[in-house]
């Protein structure tokens, strides 16, 4: 269909046409309004066979199928927040513990009553997590932690060696009151592993104890979680093995640090269970994550060709972008469909914050290459805290300068939808969450894909850990003293190419790590390599 533009006698058919596809839940106060994306009820017609087939899918998924083959696992985050829904009884039992145990964790803490060793209250949270580990918790903290309230928080999630340096400055003189949360599934991921290497040494160095300021987010059983057993770490909280990582922000992974800012799970929780029964709904055309699927699949002709733009007019939602990459790319990036059939399917996501973006890439957005679809999202209630001044309202601009975006964007012809939030809080943030959840699983379903294994990822880690022993292979050779050449390396370690080598070397001759280098940087072939 021709992509409407509001212009002159159009007005009257843009106003017709948003009335019509704009979906609104008064109990929730969200609006979701798709009237300015390429669809119509001919669309949603269209679809209705691989919805039916998407709805029976989701179903199956609540009710504890086996979504991830590659590792056997299901996929519970929805039990999450209605542990009723849980196929295993004793699963429901273990969901609200856990839940009354975070409550009542983050309570103590706050109240002081769970202290340090030296019986000072914690003052900081140091946080190490990699991935979902790391998003969802600085999701949660950006969007609801108030000035003044709670702890504040201090990330490893990352394992540059400079982002460590600077976060234990920021420590400094308080790391005896830090409470250190150690987040990894198995406790065999690198990433959190060398960040818990690295807290426990600084702690240890400035004499404090670690096992009294230790936390473990992991599987009961695993790994770490017997290391955290045997060291009698503070607390251990489980990691659900059915929880994956895009998708545990209403697992101890988001509530741990939303009990420890003081906000209300409770409330975040039911306001992801609330969308959950609403994108539940078998009508396409009455469930805002089938709208959106619907949105996302015509804008790409169901092949991810337009990317996704994600525009919130809120600080608070900074993040948001951010952690929707990682839940959109990471869901529905795949190389291979359900049959086996090479489709390399995605949507790609990016975005910032509105009206900062007004003076970034939107000039390419409205006048550059026509190869995305905006996500705004907005919030009607603005902060008591500001007031306006001369009659000029902050919120009010802010909210010109979403229509006004909107309103260039359609007049050159551009996709955009709408996402419209009563009010911020923890409730409509889980709301929030979950409708995006469902979207990417309807929409993986839609174009055949398992929205639930993540098999590049898996690749990475494995390329990297050859990457790692090749290392230890490289060093071991050198060790005798004798110059190499970068020829002789690869004859000697039998590599098809000398670049992994090279790469390997110039990391260790930079960081004064014993080894030297003779030849031209610029020209590989002439390099010669020794250890001190």
């Amino acid at each position: 269909m021709p992509f409407p533009v509001s212009s002159g006698a159009d007005a009257e058919g843009l106003w017709q046409r948003f009335c019509a596809l704009l979906w609104h839940d008064p109990t929730q106060g969200i609006w979701l309004d798709v009237s300015r994306m390429a669809i119509d009820s001919a669309d949603l017609d269209a679809l209705k066979p691989r919805f039916d087939q998407a709805f029976a899918a989701m179903a199956a998924l609540e009710a504890g199928s086996i979504a991830n083959a590659d590792e056997q696992r299901q996929v519970g985050h929805y039990w999450l927040r209605q542990p009723a829904l849980a196929p295993d009884p004793q699963a429901a039992i273990h969901i609200n513990q856990e839940i009354d145990r975070i409550e009542a964790f983050g309570r103590e803490v706050l109240a002081g009553s769970l202290a340090s060793p030296s019986g000072k209250p914690f003052t900081d949270v140091l946080w190490i997590g990699i991935g979902g580990s790391g998003l969802g918790p600085l999701l949660i903290l950006r969007a609801l932690q108030n000035p003044g309230k709670g702890l504040p928080f201090h990330f490893f999630d990352n394992v540059d060696p400079d982002g460590m340096a600077r976060t234990l400055a920021a420590l400094e003189g308080r790391l005896g009151t830090t409470l250190v949360i150690v987040v990894s599934k198995s406790g065999g991921t690198p990433e959190p592993r060398l960040g818990m290497q690295q807290a426990r040494a600084a702690l240890e160095t400035a004499g404090c104890s670690w096992p009294a300021q230790a936390v473990a987010v992991t599987m009961a059983g695993s790994q770490l979680d017997q290391v955290a057993e045997a060291a009698g770490w503070l607390a251990r909280f489980d990691l659900f093995d059915w929880v994956g990582g895009r998708t545990s922000i209403t697992s101890v992974v988001g509530l741990l640090p939303g009990a420890l800012i003081g906000a209300d799970i409770r409330a975040f929780l039911a306001g992801a269970a609330a969308m959950d029964a609403c994108t539940r709904l078998a009508d396409a055309s009455a469930n805002p994550a089938a709208l959106l699927a619907t949105a996302w699949w015509v804008a790409g002709n169901g092949q991810g060709k337009r990317d996704m733009v994600v525009l919130p007019y809120r600080d608070r939602l900074e993040v948001f972008s951010r952690y929707l990459q990682q839940l959109v790319m990471e869901s529905l990036g795949k190389r291979f469909d359900r049959d086996g059939q090479v489709v390399h399917q995605g949507l790609a996501v990016y975005g910032n914050k509105g009206s900062t973006d007004q003076h970034a890439y939107v000039q390419q957005l409205r006048d550059g290459v026509d190869n995305f679809f905006v996500n705004f999202i907005e919030v009607l209630a603005d902060p008591t805290a500001i007031d306006a001044i001369d009659g000029e309202a902050p919120g009010d601009f802010l909210d010109g300068f979403l229509q006004g975006t909107r309103a260039a964007l359609n007049e050159g012809g551009r996709q955009s939808l709408t996402i419209t939030l009563r009010q911020l809080d923890a409730r409509s943030l889980g709301a929030l969450i979950a409708l995006f959840e469902r979207a990417v699983g309807l929409y993986g379903e839609l174009i055949n894909v398992n929205a639930y294994h993540q098999p590049g990822v898996e690749a990475g880690k494995k390329a990297a850990a050859v990457i790692l022993d090749l290392q230890a292979q490289v060093e071991a050779l050198l060790a005798d003293g004798q110059g190499r050449s970068l020829a002789q390396l690869q004859a000697d370690l039998d590599l098809p190419s000398p670049e992994p080598a090279f790469w390997i070397l110039r990391h260790l001759c930079h960081n004064q790590r014993g080894y030297t280098a003779t030849g031209d940087w610029g020209q590989p072939t002439s390099l010669s390599f020794q250890r001190a």
